[in-house]
């Protein structure tokens, strides 16, 4: 009797064993079978709503979906907008580290901040950056060394300002805006700067904290100068129609770091197509998710084509005649 239910406990073990073994085959088979992949998961946070930001936003999803990653198929997006709000950007940054999202699509400066302040694990991208190494973002634009790497939108400022010139030739002093808060916008103005002065003009410069500050800021610049010039900065995209408000009025033209600043009240002006941005960073991002490289040895990448544009109607309210040269590129405003 013992040597029989020996034999019964052996043919019962047995029999789990090839039980498991193939369940295990029959579960490996059908998820080779079904062909299921990986769902990564995608957190997106943008520093605050405008034209410029939005359109990299798009643009970074058109290219992922080009290449096979479908929101709520083999990928789920996580979109956050902070509204300009620094605590906004800790919760949100705070919620992609807890979720363990495997990529972060960072719009613009402090966002990008932000998050790269929660995480050296997580890869991030940013986008609507203009300087990652003053921003202490990452260790050389060549070689990040980190986490974090991207694409930058330093505009073409020197031709900015030499469009400034072509516009608005008799200007003596320009008036230059931005927000005394934002690296990106902190670089570029110094850079105007210097424009202005070897085009043997003088600037004026006024500084906003916040948006509550830019009307303000702007009816206290205009009589200071002949044209105004606004850098890619976040707080001014957002409030251009606050801009145009005071400068339809005083009939002072404004030169622009980006396409949706002209079609929200600027003047002009030659810029990056932030789609075109977005999109390239998506290029990237498609890259880190087939596991092809890391962000550590991904240089930032930067737009090669600038657009012109010019808004007609503004032209109109001031009074500002378009060279014949520029026509082609003048806009009218709905």
């Amino acid at each position: 009797m013992k040597k029989y239910g020996k034999s019964i406990m052996a043919l019962a073990l047995t029999a789990s064993l090839v039980a498991m073994s193939t369940g295990c085959a029959g579960s490996d088979q059908a998820d080779s079978q079904s062909g299921e992949e990986k769902v990564f998961n995608i957190g997106i946070v943008q520093y605050v709503d405008h034209v410029a930001l939005d359109a990299a936003r798009d643009g970074f999803i058109a290219a992922l979906e080009d290449n096979g990653y479908v929101d709520g198929e083999n990928i789920k997006i996580d979109l956050q907008n902070a509204q300009a709000d620094q605590s906004n950007l800790s919760t949100i940054s705070d919620r992609f580290v807890s979720n363990s999202v495997d990529l972060v699509l960072a719009i613009a400066t402090p966002a990008t901040q932000a998050i790269a302040g929660k995480t050296t694990d997580i890869p991030i991208l940013g986008t609507a950056v203009t300087d990652y190494v003053s921003a202490r973002l990452v260790d050389s634009n060549d070689a990040p060394g980190g986490n974090v790497t991207g694409t930058t939108d330093m505009n073409p400022i020197k031709e900015q300002i030499d469009l400034l010139v072509q516009l608005v030739p008799d200007a003596k002093t320009v008036g230059v805006l931005y927000t005394s808060s934002e690296d990106n916008s902190i670089l570029q103005a110094a850079i105007a700067k210097e424009a202005i002065e070897a085009k043997g003009m003088k600037y004026v410069e006024v500084t906003v904290t916040n948006s509550n500050d830019v009307q303000q800021a702007t009816q206290s610049i205009v009589g200071q100068c002949d044209a105004i010039y606004i850098p890619t900065d976040n707080v001014f995209a957002s409030a251009m129609p606050v801009v145009h408000g005071v400068t339809a009025e005083s009939k002072t033209p404004v030169i622009c770091g980006e396409s949706g600043m002209v079609n929200s009240g600027g003047l002009a002006t030659l810029g990056i197509n932030y789609y075109d941005l977005g999109y390239q960073t998506g290029l990237m991002g498609v890259k880190i998710l087939k596991g092809e490289t890391e962000p550590a040895s991904m240089p930032i990448e930067a737009s090669t084509q600038f657009d012109f544009a010019i808004n007609g109607t503004v032209a109109e309210e001031i009074g500002l005649t378009i060279p014949a040269e520029l026509e082609q590129y003048v806009i009218k405003a709905e």
